[in-house]
């Protein structure tokens, strides 16, 4: 057992030291040893070398390397070495919650409370990801808010239940409409509120509301990285007893930076919460973090699954301490805004304000900009992807990764020039 734990840690740390020099993406080469696997099980167990290589083989060696420091595409990107390290611990000793209430998760769960300016008393759990989390507070929202009106989903289920009115602006996050499918409230059902020229929702344009309602705003939109007016909403719903949850995803985190938190001021005010430590924090697994005012109505949302330890999130915050996490956030955004300005100063329209970390370039329409993007992705040297933002094709820009460095981006900011400046074909 220790040879094969053993061999399978060197060969990590050979793909992490190598991970700087290779190119971040490399032709597909297929996996020759599963190729050459018979069809149905053998009969006899592979050696431990034989399984090391194997996997070796299948997984090693990736199309695009996610993990590099030069790998701008989409969250999460890399590991931070602490939650990796805690992340082998808890699968050797198992899955399941320790012996004492204290755990690691709870711990991690009290700090970010306070790093997100979150209410005193406000209860949290760490979950899957961000899609579960995200499910998690929605069900303890309805949970809440029919309850409210005298009705008990728990007891009663949807059947007969008042109708719920969901409200959300129209450059919604993917995994909202995924979570409403699974809590039976209809993705399609959504009222669309209109956004600005950046994605913000417009707090003036949600319809009077009558209870049960749920309002939901995002900090951090999937293309721009957009910030909504959490605090503005809050005033104009309060009235009508809404429910506000906050897609927090990258942005809440934010609020850990000093010279980023005055931008998600007032996200206190809401009544539910998520964030992706996997985005912000790079934890390999179980980054998925969710939090209500209501601990009850969280708990009767939990039922819906057994929560994390939180042993990954717990490492990477005590790894880096408050300062830590704001100057990996900080750094993050300041070098979006590095990309923006020098491929602006190029010519090349820069098409959102950056607000944290996200960067969508135009380089002349969107045949050209595919052309700079796939020309970006065969040189290696960085990898970018491509979105459509408001009817126009861009090159998007995400950075995220613990390790990426000021030289970094200088030699990506080298290439993605290099590949625009090459005739059209």
């Amino acid at each position: 057992m220790e040879e094969l734990l053993r061999g399978a840690a060197d060969r990590v740390a050979r793909v992490l030291r190598e991970l700087p020099h290779r190119p971040v993406a490399t032709p597909a080469r297929g996996s020759e040893r599963l190729l050459g696997l018979s069809p149905t099980l053998p009969d006899k167990p592979l050696g431990d070398d034989e399984l090391l290589a194997l996997l070796d083989d299948a997984l090693a060696d990736p199309a695009v390397a996610w993990g590099a420091a030069r790998y701008f595409g989409a969250e999460p990107a890399g590991t931070l070495p602490s939650a990796l390290a805690a992340h082998w611990l808890r699968t050797s000793t198992g899955d399941g919650p320790g012996g004492s209430p204290l755990t690691p998760g709870v711990v991690a769960l009290r700090w970010l409370t306070d790093l997100f300016g979150l209410p005193a008393g406000t209860a949290g759990a760490v979950v899957r990801d961000r899609l579960t989390a995200t499910v998690t507070a929605l069900a303890a929202a309805r949970y809440r808010v029919l309850a409210e009106v005298g009705w008990d989903v728990a007891a009663q289920g949807l059947f007969g239940a008042p109708p719920l009115t969901v409200v959300a602006g129209d450059q919604i996050h993917p995994d909202l409409p995924r979570a409403l499918r699974l809590l039976g409230l209809g993705a399609d059902r959504v009222y669309r509120v209109r956004v600005d020229g950046q994605g913000r929702i417009r707090p003036t344009l949600i319809p009077p509301l009558r209870p049960p309602a749920i309002v939901c705003v995002q900090l951090g939109g999937v293309d721009t990285g957009a910030l909504d007016p959490v605090a503005a909403v809050c005033a104009e719903v309060h009235d009508w007893d809404a429910w506000v949850h906050v897609d927090g995803g990258y942005g809440l985190w934010a609020a850990a930076g000093p010279l980023t938190r005055q931008r998600v001021v007032g996200v206190g005010y809401a009544d539910s919460w998520t964030a992706d430590a996997g985005a912000a924090l790079n934890v390999p697994d179980h980054g998925g973090l969710v939090f209500a005012r209501d601990g009850d109505a969280l708990a009767a949302a939990l039922d819906l699954g057994r929560p994390s330890d939180g042993v990954e999130v717990f490492a990477a915050l005590a790894a880096l301490g408050r300062g830590g996490v704001g100057e990996l956030i900080e750094r993050s955004c300041r070098y979006a805004r590095r990309f923006a300005a020098v491929l602006s100063a190029a010519g090349y329209r820069v098409l959102n304000e950056v607000a944290l970390n996200r960067v969508l370039v135009d380089f002349g329409g969107p045949t050209r900009t595919a052309q700079v993007v796939a020309r970006l992705q065969a040189d290696g040297v960085c990898w970018c992807d491509s979105t459509v933002w408001q009817g126009r094709a861009a090159m998007r820009i995400t950075v995220t990764n613990w390790c990426t460095s000021e030289d970094d981006v200088i030699r990506s900011l080298a290439a993605i020039r290099a590949a625009a400046s090459r005739p059209a074909r």
